[in-house]
């Protein structure tokens, strides 16, 4: 793998996962994450 793909990886990587963490601060979120959630059962 060429250097300037590894680091295009990790940058995507960490992209995503600040996105996610950044979601988990919202509790609006989480309880409209969790409404859908039990409204599929």
């Amino acid at each position: 793998m060429r250097h300037w793909q590894r680091v295009l990886l990790w940058s995507v990587s960490l992209l995503a996962l600040l996105g996610v963490f950044s979601l988990y601060l919202r509790p609006g979120f989480m309880r409209d994450l969790a409404d859908l959630m039990w409204s599929c059962l």
